[in-house]
C-alpha cells in the first residue's frame, strides 16, 4: 500500500481542515464526514478543529498514521 505523505496531511488540514480532507485523504472518512456536519451547524467557527489537526499532523504529534495503521511518510 502506498505511504501517505505527513505533510500532505498536514497543509489539507490547514488549508481545507474544514471540509475534513485531510481525513479522507488519510482513510478516516467518518471522521471526514463529521467534520463536515460540525462546521456547517457551527457556521464555520468548527473549521478551527480542522485547522488545529493540520498544525498537529505536521508536528508529528497527533495523527501519525493513516486509517490502516501505516505510518505517515515525510
Amino acid at each position: 500500500m502506498e505511504q501517505k505523505s505527513k505533510l500532505t496531511a498536514g497543509l489539507l488540514g490547514l488549508f481545507l481542515g474544514s471540509l475534513g480532507i485531510h481525513r479522507f485523504y488519510l482513510g478516516y472518512t467518518k471522521m471526514g464526514i463529521i467534520q463536515i456536519v460540525v462546521t456547517l451547524v457551527t457556521c464555520g467557527i468548527g473549521a478551527l478543529w480542522g485547522e488545529i489537526e493540520g498544525i498537529l499532523i505536521l508536528c508529528g504529534k497527533y495523527i501519525t498514521t493513516d486509517a490502516d495503521g501505516n505510518p505517515l511518510g515525510d
